[in-house]
């Protein structure tokens, strides 16, 4: 298992997984911090990561375009 970090989660994320474990890359440190929900969703498609994000639109994509990879993990934070 290795995620893919979206650009709303903080960058000092990937360093705390990898402490407990588990590989992780941040899209800001592959050159994709300015990259679209659809070229992130292809990313990790390509290379068989999970996405970590608080952007509720990738699902949304994946249901509009039948998709079911690669698997979104929604962090959904409240106060």
């Amino acid at each position: 298992m290795k995620l893919l970090l979206d650009q709303g989660l903080p960058r000092s994320t990937v360093e705390k997984l990898r402490l407990c474990g588990i590989e992780s890359v941040h899209v800001g440190d592959i050159g994709m911090a300015a990259a679209t929900d659809m070229e992130i969703i292809q990313k990790a498609f390509d290379e068989s990561l999970i996405v970590v994000t608080l952007d509720s639109d990738l699902h949304t994509i994946l249901a509009s375009t039948g998709k079911n990879k690669p698997s979104v993990i929604r962090i959904r934070i409240e106060g």
